[in-house]
């Protein structure tokens, strides 16, 4: 199954769970992408010793998982992005909705 998930929240155990789910639906061979929109693109500054949300999203990562970032999102910001927040674009976001077989919002 392909598996959208989208992340609109900079709440700290939202994304956790966010990626924990993530990470859940590739251990049980799903196809899973993530894109990151409005406030979701801060979650690397918002992870703590309680939600580490970047090792969750270093663990999707290697388990070949995609991350996709709204640029526009991050410019507001005056965040050139990363490797684990990469620079993406509406266009990306509507590909994940329309090929996923479920879509999930956080």
């Amino acid at each position: 199954m392909k598996i959208g998930v989208i992340i609109s929240s900079n709440d700290a155990e939202t994304c956790w769970n966010a990626f924990r789910f993530a990470n859940f639906s590739l251990n049980n061979k799903d196809e899973v992408s993530i894109f990151l929109i409005g406030k979701g693109v801060e979650y690397e500054s918002i992870t703590n010793e309680q939600f580490n949300i970047v090792e969750q999203a270093e663990k999707f990562l290697e388990s070949g998982g995609k991350i996709f970032a709204c640029g526009t999102c991050l410019k507001q910001r005056n965040s050139a992005g990363s490797n684990l927040c990469p620079i993406s674009t509406m266009k990306d976001m509507y590909r994940i909705v329309a090929e996923s077989d479920k879509i999930l919002t956080f």
